[in-house]
């Protein structure tokens, strides 16, 4: 079992507002090589995580485009990913492809995930928490505490599903969220990764590495996240204008009640003028820092 503090108990959370996190899914890599498997697949350094800590990574194209982005988990002897929007099944299924000879079990698991506006118990930075079969996550950043939890083997339950409210605080501490099934088209630093720690450019080879190593050194980062909100909904895909000239590509877009927001790739130096998608103005705000791990 995860060898950590554990939480008190449920009372602390009972009056707190569960929300169901419905587009947060679960793949767990297990076996003996699972671990190393993960080290030479993923973009961050997997074997610096001690078991019962997570951090943010990703799965790249050989050309360094990000297919997936998810918190890494070390936990009972296995890597367990938290996906927010990749398909577990037809992750599970490409990533298969590499195993060959390790001895790593991947597969889709069933689990409920489920979030609070509130504190957690226990878990604290990348540190995890444990109790009563519940994995306890602090998700929280400079927009405020936020406690996220995993239940393994246990089926979505039917707490009012808050994976929109959810996306605008992840959209607002710059963690963008990737549509399913896209293709992948972004770098880790146009993406503004490493606000996250979410790569490494020092651990050795994986698929992308190259790429991402030869950005950092040479400093060729030409354009990163900027987090923009409209008065309508937006849409990944769409064209940021400055005035009249192009000025980036939205990469995700979240939608709350009357708050529409955009995570947009644009240029570090980029024109003036007044900022819209197709019909949509668009005001630029400050990225929220506070969630690296």
């Amino acid at each position: 079992m995860l060898r950590l503090g554990s939480m008190q108990d449920k009372s602390q959370t009972s009056t707190q507002r569960l929300l169901e996190l419905r587009s947060h899914r679960l793949l767990q890599l297990s076996g003996p090589d699972a671990v190393s498997f993960a080290q030479a697949q993923f973009m961050n350094d997997v074997e610096a995580l001690a078991e019962g800590e997570w951090q943010w990574s990703g799965w790249l194209t050989p050309k360094g485009r990000l297919a997936a982005l998810f918190a890494l988990l070390r936990v009972d002897d296995a890597v367990l990913l938290l996906l927010p929007d990749a398909d577990p099944a037809g992750f599970a299924a490409a990533l298969g492809r590499f195993v060959f000879r390790a001895k790593v079990r991947v597969e889709a698991v069933q689990g409920r995930v489920s979030g609070a506006l509130a504190a957690p118990a226990a878990a604290t930075g990348k540190r995890l928490a444990e109790a009563h079969g519940r994995l306890e996550l602090d998700l929280g950043g400079e927009g405020g505490p936020r406690t996220l939890w995993i239940e393994r083997g246990v089926a979505a339950g039917t707490d009012p599903d808050g994976s929109a409210e959810w996306a605008v605080a992840d959209l607002l501490h710059g963690l963008p969220r990737l549509p399913a099934g896209d293709e992948p088209q972004w770098t880790p630093q146009q993406l503004s990764l490493e606000r996250l720690a979410a790569f490494s450019v020092r651990k050795g080879c994986y698929p992308g590495q190259e790429i991402v190593a030869r950005t950092h050194f040479l400093g060729k980062a030409k354009r990163g996240l900027v987090l923009l909100e409209g008065n309508a909904p937006l849409s990944p895909g769409l064209e940021v204008r400055a005035g009249d000239a192009a000025a980036g590509t939205i990469a995700s877009a979240a939608s709350d009640g009357d708050r529409h927001l955009a995570l947009a790739v644009m240029p570090l130096e980029r024109p003036e003028g007044q900022l819209a998608a197709g019909a949509v103005e668009l005001c630029e705000l400050p990225l929220l820092g506070g969630l690296g791990r």
